[in-house]
């Protein structure tokens, strides 16, 4: 019974810092940018999006697409840097150990 009290502090003390890293998470901004740098997308770490910046020269143009298509370069690429993020965070949270197939994170 020993072993079972101690898997349970074992699980409270991870539920404590998974809602601490979810409210880090929550604070922290990660930005993205594309087209070297016109366009820069700045996201929350549960992808909210904070700010969107455009080079006033890409309007210029006149054209649409190409300015729609880096703005979802830019936002996608920071949702790449905040998934590395996150995986490196859990990481550090789990020990090293994987994380069971199927589980989808952030919460």
């Amino acid at each position: 019974m020993k072993n079972l009290g101690a898997m349970m502090k074992q699980a409270q003390e991870m539920q404590s810092k998974m809602a601490e890293m979810q409210e880090k998470l929550a604070n922290t901004e990660i930005e993205g940018s594309s087209g070297g740098g016109l366009v820069q997308v700045t996201l929350t770490g549960k992808s909210h999006v904070r700010k969107v910046t455009i080079d006033p020269s890409l309007m210029a143009d006149g054209d649409a697409e190409v300015l729609e298509d880096l703005i979802l370069a830019a936002f996608n690429d920071a949702r790449g840097k905040i998934e590395a993020m996150l995986a490196e965070q859990m990481s550090e949270l789990t020990g090293g150990l994987p994380m069971p197939p199927g589980l989808q994170l952030p919460f």
